[in-house]
Protein backbone atom coordinates (compact mmCIF):
# COMPACT_ATOMS: atom_id res chain seq x y z
CA UNK A 1 0.00 0.00 0.00
CA UNK A 2 3.00 2.24 0.86
CA UNK A 3 4.45 1.81 -2.76
CA UNK A 4 3.67 5.31 -4.64
CA UNK A 5 3.87 3.85 -7.85
CA UNK A 6 -0.33 1.87 -6.50
CA UNK A 7 -1.81 5.53 -6.49
CA UNK A 8 -0.52 6.50 -9.70
CA UNK A 9 -2.28 3.16 -10.73
CA UNK A 10 -5.57 3.95 -8.87
CA UNK A 11 -4.84 7.69 -10.28
CA UNK A 12 -4.89 6.34 -13.84
CA UNK A 13 -8.23 3.93 -13.52
CA UNK A 14 -10.28 6.77 -11.70
CA UNK A 15 -13.31 7.22 -13.60
CA UNK A 16 -13.71 10.93 -12.40
CA UNK A 17 -9.87 11.68 -13.38
CA UNK A 18 -11.31 13.84 -16.42
CA UNK A 19 -12.66 16.16 -14.07
CA UNK A 20 -9.50 17.15 -12.31
CA UNK A 21 -8.49 18.74 -15.35
CA UNK A 22 -11.94 21.13 -14.67
CA UNK A 23 -10.93 23.00 -11.38
CA UNK A 24 -8.12 25.04 -11.36
CA UNK A 25 -4.39 23.45 -9.74
CA UNK A 26 -1.73 25.50 -9.38
CA UNK A 27 1.43 24.06 -10.71
CA UNK A 28 3.17 24.83 -7.18
CA UNK A 29 3.45 21.68 -5.81
CA UNK A 30 1.13 22.30 -2.69
CA UNK A 31 -0.48 19.42 -1.81
CA UNK A 32 -3.85 20.54 -0.94
CA UNK A 33 -6.25 18.68 1.84
CA UNK A 34 -8.80 20.90 2.67
CA UNK A 35 -11.14 20.87 -0.07
CA UNK A 36 -13.75 19.70 3.20
CA UNK A 37 -13.38 23.62 4.32
CA UNK A 38 -13.15 25.38 0.54
CA UNK A 39 -13.38 23.53 -2.26
CA UNK A 40 -10.87 24.37 -5.07
CA UNK A 41 -12.18 26.90 -8.30
CA UNK A 42 -13.71 25.13 -10.90
CA UNK A 43 -12.53 26.47 -14.46
CA UNK A 44 -16.01 27.59 -15.47
CA UNK A 45 -16.34 30.27 -12.81
CA UNK A 46 -14.76 32.82 -14.51
CA UNK A 47 -16.29 32.70 -17.22
CA UNK A 48 -19.77 32.43 -15.57
CA UNK A 49 -19.04 35.54 -13.52
CA UNK A 50 -17.67 37.54 -17.03
CA UNK A 51 -20.82 36.53 -18.34
CA UNK A 52 -22.95 38.03 -15.19
CA UNK A 53 -20.67 41.03 -14.89
CA UNK A 54 -20.17 42.10 -18.73
CA UNK A 55 -23.07 40.70 -20.16
CA UNK A 56 -25.85 40.80 -17.74
CA UNK A 57 -25.42 43.81 -15.47
CA UNK A 58 -22.97 45.27 -17.99
CA UNK A 59 -25.62 44.98 -20.76
CA UNK A 60 -29.08 44.76 -19.55
CA UNK A 61 -28.66 46.33 -16.19
CA UNK A 62 -31.83 46.12 -14.14
CA UNK A 63 -33.89 44.42 -16.55
CA UNK A 64 -31.39 41.20 -15.69
CA UNK A 65 -34.27 40.66 -12.43
CA UNK A 66 -37.01 39.82 -14.89
CA UNK A 67 -34.83 38.04 -16.86
CA UNK A 68 -33.79 35.46 -14.38
CA UNK A 69 -32.19 37.13 -11.57
CA UNK A 70 -35.03 36.69 -9.21
CA UNK A 71 -35.45 33.24 -9.74
CA UNK A 72 -32.13 32.02 -9.24
CA UNK A 73 -32.36 31.35 -5.59
CA UNK A 74 -35.13 29.00 -6.51
CA UNK A 75 -33.98 27.57 -9.86
CA UNK A 76 -30.49 26.66 -8.71
CA UNK A 77 -32.25 25.06 -5.38
CA UNK A 78 -34.49 22.95 -7.60
CA UNK A 79 -31.34 21.64 -9.18
CA UNK A 80 -29.67 20.92 -6.29
CA UNK A 81 -32.75 19.08 -4.64
CA UNK A 82 -33.34 16.98 -7.60
CA UNK A 83 -28.98 16.08 -8.13
CA UNK A 84 -27.75 16.25 -4.64
CA UNK A 85 -30.08 16.23 -2.20
CA UNK A 86 -33.12 14.08 -2.91
CA UNK A 87 -35.35 16.60 -2.69
CA UNK A 88 -38.49 17.01 -5.55
CA UNK A 89 -38.88 20.90 -6.88
CA UNK A 90 -40.13 23.21 -4.87
CA UNK A 91 -38.58 22.76 -1.57
CA UNK A 92 -35.36 24.03 -1.83
CA UNK A 93 -33.96 28.17 -2.28
CA UNK A 94 -30.37 28.95 -2.23
CA UNK A 95 -30.20 32.36 -0.49
CA UNK A 96 -27.92 33.74 2.93
CA UNK A 97 -24.92 32.40 4.74
CA UNK A 98 -25.51 29.05 6.54
CA UNK A 99 -25.46 30.63 9.86
CA UNK A 100 -28.78 32.60 8.54
CA UNK A 101 -30.64 29.66 7.44
CA UNK A 102 -30.30 27.79 9.72
CA UNK A 103 -31.40 30.32 12.75
CA UNK A 104 -34.61 31.06 10.34
CA UNK A 105 -35.30 27.32 10.20
CA UNK A 106 -34.85 26.66 13.67
CA UNK A 107 -36.84 30.01 15.03
CA UNK A 108 -39.72 28.62 12.25
CA UNK A 109 -39.60 25.23 13.64
CA UNK A 110 -39.77 26.55 17.22
CA UNK A 111 -43.09 28.77 16.69
CA UNK A 112 -44.36 25.87 15.00
CA UNK A 113 -44.32 23.84 18.18
CA UNK A 114 -45.84 26.30 20.35
CA UNK A 115 -45.98 24.60 24.50
CA UNK A 116 -42.92 22.83 23.87
CA UNK A 117 -39.92 23.88 25.12
CA UNK A 118 -37.03 22.14 25.08
CA UNK A 119 -33.99 21.57 21.57
CA UNK A 120 -32.16 18.57 21.08
CA UNK A 121 -28.55 19.00 19.85
CA UNK A 122 -25.37 17.27 20.33
CA UNK A 123 -22.61 19.21 22.62
CA UNK A 124 -19.81 18.39 19.53
CA UNK A 125 -22.35 19.94 16.83
CA UNK A 126 -20.59 22.81 14.61
CA UNK A 127 -20.25 25.75 16.83
CA UNK A 128 -22.44 27.80 14.84
CA UNK A 129 -25.28 25.34 14.97
CA UNK A 130 -24.51 25.44 18.71
CA UNK A 131 -24.90 29.19 19.08
CA UNK A 132 -27.89 29.80 17.03
CA UNK A 133 -29.75 26.92 19.05
CA UNK A 134 -28.48 28.78 22.12
CA UNK A 135 -29.26 32.30 21.05
CA UNK A 136 -32.96 31.41 20.19
CA UNK A 137 -33.26 29.58 23.62
CA UNK A 138 -32.42 32.30 25.44
CA UNK A 139 -34.48 34.20 22.82
CA UNK A 140 -37.34 32.05 23.43
CA UNK A 141 -37.20 30.77 26.92
CA UNK A 142 -36.43 27.58 26.05
CA UNK A 143 -33.84 24.59 27.56
CA UNK A 144 -31.01 23.11 25.08
CA UNK A 145 -30.91 19.38 25.89
CA UNK A 146 -27.47 18.10 25.36
CA UNK A 147 -26.27 14.95 24.34
CA UNK A 148 -22.73 13.94 25.31
CA UNK A 149 -21.43 11.45 23.00
CA UNK A 150 -18.09 10.30 21.32
CA UNK A 151 -17.63 12.98 19.07
CA UNK A 152 -16.01 10.11 16.63
CA UNK A 153 -19.06 8.56 16.47
CA UNK A 154 -22.00 10.79 17.11
CA UNK A 155 -25.25 10.54 18.88
CA UNK A 156 -26.85 7.42 18.40
CA UNK A 157 -30.65 7.02 17.63
CA UNK A 158 -30.70 5.60 21.02
CA UNK A 159 -29.27 8.40 22.79
CA UNK A 160 -31.23 10.84 20.89
CA UNK A 161 -34.68 8.66 21.77
CA UNK A 162 -33.73 8.35 26.03
CA UNK A 163 -34.01 12.51 25.55
CA UNK A 164 -37.11 13.11 23.75
CA UNK A 165 -40.28 13.32 25.17
CA UNK A 166 -43.69 15.85 25.07
CA UNK A 167 -41.39 19.19 25.67
CA UNK A 168 -38.95 18.70 22.81
CA UNK A 169 -39.95 20.77 20.37
CA UNK A 170 -36.60 20.07 18.12
CA UNK A 171 -33.62 18.03 16.98
CA UNK A 172 -31.07 19.38 15.58
CA UNK A 173 -27.97 17.43 14.19
CA UNK A 174 -25.09 17.64 11.74
CA UNK A 175 -25.67 14.84 9.35
CA UNK A 176 -21.99 14.28 8.79
CA UNK A 177 -20.01 15.37 11.67
CA UNK A 178 -17.27 18.00 11.07
CA UNK A 179 -14.90 16.58 13.37
CA UNK A 180 -14.69 13.21 12.40
CA UNK A 181 -16.78 12.55 9.52
CA UNK A 182 -19.59 9.83 10.90
CA UNK A 183 -22.51 9.94 9.18
CA UNK A 184 -25.52 9.82 11.37
CA UNK A 185 -28.77 7.56 10.49
CA UNK A 186 -30.49 10.53 9.62
CA UNK A 187 -33.58 8.57 8.67
CA UNK A 188 -34.23 6.70 11.89
CA UNK A 189 -33.22 10.06 14.04
CA UNK A 190 -36.20 11.93 11.94
CA UNK A 191 -38.29 8.71 12.79
CA UNK A 192 -37.90 8.97 16.47
CA UNK A 193 -38.18 12.39 16.86
CA UNK A 194 -41.79 12.66 14.72
CA UNK A 195 -42.82 9.78 17.11
CA UNK A 196 -41.64 12.45 19.88
CA UNK A 197 -44.14 14.90 17.97
CA UNK A 198 -40.87 17.07 17.02
CA UNK A 199 -39.53 18.85 14.07
CA UNK A 200 -36.04 17.67 12.71
CA UNK A 201 -33.20 20.08 11.44
CA UNK A 202 -30.55 18.85 9.62
CA UNK A 203 -27.18 20.48 8.72
CA UNK A 204 -25.58 18.86 5.59
CA UNK A 205 -22.57 21.42 5.49
CA UNK A 206 -20.29 17.92 5.40
CA UNK A 207 -22.48 15.89 3.41
CA UNK A 208 -23.87 17.64 0.38
CA UNK A 209 -22.16 16.84 -2.73
CA UNK A 210 -19.50 13.96 -0.77
CA UNK A 211 -22.63 11.68 0.18
CA UNK A 212 -25.98 10.57 -1.28
CA UNK A 213 -28.86 12.38 0.29
CA UNK A 214 -32.27 11.59 0.40
CA UNK A 215 -34.04 14.13 2.27
CA UNK A 216 -37.46 13.07 1.07
CA UNK A 217 -37.39 9.52 1.72
CA UNK A 218 -35.79 10.13 5.40
CA UNK A 219 -38.96 12.21 5.94
CA UNK A 220 -36.38 15.50 6.49
CA UNK A 221 -38.32 18.58 7.91
CA UNK A 222 -35.84 21.39 7.14
CA UNK A 223 -32.22 21.09 6.56
CA UNK A 224 -29.17 23.74 5.30
CA UNK A 225 -25.98 23.51 4.55
CA UNK A 226 -23.16 25.54 3.01
CA UNK A 227 -22.37 25.26 -1.17
CA UNK A 228 -18.70 26.38 -0.35
CA UNK A 229 -17.01 22.99 0.43
CA UNK A 230 -17.36 19.56 -1.57
CA UNK A 231 -19.74 22.11 -3.96
CA UNK A 232 -17.25 24.40 -4.91
CA UNK A 233 -19.38 27.90 -4.93
CA UNK A 234 -16.39 29.91 -3.17
CA UNK A 235 -15.64 31.31 -0.31
CA UNK A 236 -18.54 33.05 1.22
CA UNK A 237 -20.86 31.37 -1.52
CA UNK A 238 -24.60 31.48 -0.25
CA UNK A 239 -26.59 27.64 1.68
CA UNK A 240 -29.32 26.56 0.61
CA UNK A 241 -32.09 25.80 2.79
CA UNK A 242 -34.94 23.13 2.40
CA UNK A 243 -38.37 22.63 4.36
CA UNK A 244 -40.42 19.90 3.14
CA UNK A 245 -43.40 20.62 1.15
CA UNK A 246 -46.52 19.75 3.52
CA UNK A 247 -44.44 22.57 6.40
CA UNK A 248 -43.96 25.14 3.69
CA UNK A 249 -48.23 26.57 4.15
CA UNK A 250 -47.39 26.79 8.34
CA UNK A 251 -43.94 27.36 8.98
CA UNK A 252 -43.05 31.09 9.35
CA UNK A 253 -39.31 32.35 9.59
CA UNK A 254 -38.20 35.35 11.39
CA UNK A 255 -36.67 37.37 9.23
CA UNK A 256 -39.38 39.36 7.03
CA UNK A 257 -37.71 40.78 3.90
CA UNK A 258 -39.52 42.08 0.75
CA UNK A 259 -38.35 39.04 -0.85
CA UNK A 260 -40.51 36.83 0.78
CA UNK A 261 -43.26 38.59 0.66
CA UNK A 262 -46.45 37.44 -1.94
CA UNK A 263 -46.29 39.74 -4.62
CA UNK A 264 -43.06 41.65 -3.47
CA UNK A 265 -43.39 44.39 -6.75
CA UNK A 266 -46.33 45.93 -5.36
CA UNK A 267 -44.43 47.04 -2.18
CA UNK A 268 -48.00 46.91 -0.30
CA UNK A 269 -48.17 47.19 3.79
CA UNK A 270 -48.02 44.43 5.89
CA UNK A 271 -46.29 41.25 5.11
CA UNK A 272 -47.94 38.07 3.58
CA UNK A 273 -45.75 34.97 3.36
CA UNK A 274 -45.05 34.09 -0.36
CA UNK A 275 -45.83 30.44 -1.99
CA UNK A 276 -43.95 27.60 -0.97
CA UNK A 277 -40.20 27.46 -0.38
CA UNK A 278 -40.25 31.27 -2.04
CA UNK A 279 -41.43 32.25 1.54
CA UNK A 280 -38.46 31.78 3.57
CA UNK A 281 -36.23 34.37 1.38
CA UNK A 282 -35.63 37.75 2.97
CA UNK A 283 -33.12 40.26 0.70
CA UNK A 284 -32.29 40.45 -2.51
CA UNK A 285 -30.33 37.59 -4.33
CA UNK A 286 -26.80 37.84 -4.79
CA UNK A 287 -26.57 37.11 -8.34
CA UNK A 288 -22.81 37.16 -8.60
CA UNK A 289 -22.53 34.49 -5.79
CA UNK A 290 -25.32 32.44 -6.92
CA UNK A 291 -23.66 32.37 -10.80
CA UNK A 292 -20.45 31.24 -8.88
CA UNK A 293 -22.44 28.17 -6.59
CA UNK A 294 -24.01 27.56 -9.52
CA UNK A 295 -20.61 26.60 -11.42
CA UNK A 296 -19.47 24.68 -9.05
CA UNK A 297 -23.01 22.59 -8.57
CA UNK A 298 -22.92 21.61 -12.07
CA UNK A 299 -19.26 19.41 -11.92
CA UNK A 300 -20.53 18.16 -9.29
CA UNK A 301 -24.01 17.36 -10.97
CA UNK A 302 -21.65 16.10 -14.33
CA UNK A 303 -19.70 13.72 -12.10
CA UNK A 304 -22.98 11.98 -10.14
CA UNK A 305 -22.83 11.14 -6.33
CA UNK A 306 -22.89 7.82 -6.43
CA UNK A 307 -19.34 7.99 -8.54
CA UNK A 308 -17.86 10.65 -6.01
CA UNK A 309 -19.02 8.54 -3.46
CA UNK A 310 -17.21 5.67 -4.33
CA UNK A 311 -14.41 7.55 -4.59
CA UNK A 312 -14.92 9.14 -1.21
CA UNK A 313 -14.69 5.66 0.42
CA UNK A 314 -11.56 4.37 -1.99
CA UNK A 315 -9.74 7.82 -0.97
CA UNK A 316 -10.95 7.60 2.88
CA UNK A 317 -9.20 3.97 3.33
CA UNK A 318 -6.32 4.76 1.54
CA UNK A 319 -5.74 7.72 3.70
CA UNK A 320 -6.50 4.94 6.99
CA UNK A 321 -4.12 2.30 5.66
CA UNK A 322 -1.25 4.45 5.69
CA UNK A 323 -2.02 5.93 8.88
CA UNK A 324 -2.03 2.67 10.10
CA UNK A 325 1.20 1.61 8.63
CA UNK A 326 3.37 4.62 9.15
CA UNK A 327 1.98 7.18 11.39
CA UNK A 328 0.50 4.47 14.02
CA UNK A 329 4.71 4.13 15.11
CA UNK A 330 4.66 7.75 15.48
CA UNK A 331 2.46 8.66 17.70
CA UNK A 332 -0.73 8.51 15.16
CA UNK A 333 -4.06 7.27 15.34
CA UNK A 334 -7.05 7.24 12.82
CA UNK A 335 -10.21 9.49 14.87
CA UNK A 336 -12.88 8.45 12.17
CA UNK A 337 -15.14 5.52 11.66
CA UNK A 338 -13.51 3.04 10.10
CA UNK A 339 -16.52 1.73 8.54
CA UNK A 340 -17.10 3.51 5.63
CA UNK A 341 -20.51 2.90 5.39
CA UNK A 342 -20.31 5.61 8.09
CA UNK A 343 -17.64 7.69 6.86
CA UNK A 344 -17.86 11.16 5.31
CA UNK A 345 -15.19 12.23 3.17
CA UNK A 346 -12.66 13.28 5.31
CA UNK A 347 -10.18 11.55 7.63
CA UNK A 348 -9.70 12.86 11.16
CA UNK A 349 -6.05 12.42 12.03
CA UNK A 350 -5.28 11.92 16.26
CA UNK A 351 -2.12 12.89 17.23
CA UNK A 352 -1.10 15.05 20.71
CA UNK A 353 0.84 17.85 19.27
CA UNK A 354 -1.71 18.13 16.21
CA UNK A 355 -2.42 21.73 16.88
CA UNK A 356 1.55 22.90 15.95
CA UNK A 357 2.22 19.67 13.63
CA UNK A 358 -0.44 21.68 11.32
CA UNK A 359 1.02 25.04 10.48
CA UNK A 360 4.33 22.63 10.24
CA UNK A 361 2.90 20.29 7.77
CA UNK A 362 1.43 23.63 5.93
CA UNK A 363 5.14 24.39 5.71
CA UNK A 364 6.50 21.09 4.09
CA UNK A 365 3.84 22.34 1.16
CA UNK A 366 0.50 20.06 2.96
CA UNK A 367 -2.23 22.46 3.69
CA UNK A 368 -4.96 20.37 6.26
CA UNK A 369 -6.65 21.94 9.09
CA UNK A 370 -6.36 21.69 12.73
CA UNK A 371 -9.66 20.98 14.93
CA UNK A 372 -9.43 20.85 18.84
CA UNK A 373 -7.70 19.12 20.88
CA UNK A 374 -6.00 16.87 18.87
CA UNK A 375 -6.95 16.39 15.04
CA UNK A 376 -5.30 16.98 11.92
CA UNK A 377 -8.72 17.01 9.11
CA UNK A 378 -7.36 15.68 5.63
CA UNK A 379 -10.12 16.98 3.56
CA UNK A 380 -10.65 14.23 0.61
CA UNK A 381 -12.69 16.09 -1.65
CA UNK A 382 -13.37 13.18 -4.47
CA UNK A 383 -13.25 15.98 -7.58
CA UNK A 384 -9.86 17.20 -6.74
CA UNK A 385 -8.17 14.90 -4.43
CA UNK A 386 -5.72 12.23 -6.01
CA UNK A 387 -4.81 9.02 -4.39
CA UNK A 388 -0.74 10.54 -4.83
CA UNK A 389 -1.98 13.53 -3.16
CA UNK A 390 -2.99 11.65 -0.37
CA UNK A 391 0.63 8.82 -0.75
CA UNK A 392 2.57 12.02 -1.04
CA UNK A 393 0.53 14.63 2.18
CA UNK A 394 0.71 12.04 4.32
CA UNK A 395 4.58 10.42 3.46
CA UNK A 396 5.69 14.28 4.29
CA UNK A 397 3.54 14.19 7.79
CA UNK A 398 5.85 11.29 8.58
CA UNK A 399 9.03 12.44 7.19
CA UNK A 400 8.23 15.68 9.76
CA UNK A 401 7.37 13.50 12.30
CA UNK A 402 10.26 11.20 11.86
CA UNK A 403 12.73 14.18 12.18
CA UNK A 404 11.06 15.33 15.01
Amino acid sequence: MADRDEAVTLDAGDPLRALYDRFVVADDGLIYLDGNSLGRLPRDTPARLTEVVSRQWGERLIRGWGEGWMRLPTTIGDRLGAGLLGAAAGQVAIADSTTVCLYKLAAAALAARPGRTEIVTDADNFPTDRYVLESLARERGCEIVWIECDPQSGPAPEQVCAVLGERTALVALSHVSYRSACILEQREITRLAHRAGALTLWDESHAVGAIPLTLDDDGVDLAAGCTYKYLNGGPGAPAFMYVRAEHQATLRQPIWGWLGRAQPFEMAPGWVPGEGIAAMLSGTPPVLALAAAAAGIDVVLEAGIDAIRRKSIELTQYAIDLIDEWLAPLGCSVGSPRDAAIRGSHVALVHPDARTLCPRLAGEGVLADFRTPDLIRLGLSPLTTRFVDVHDGLERLRELLRRE
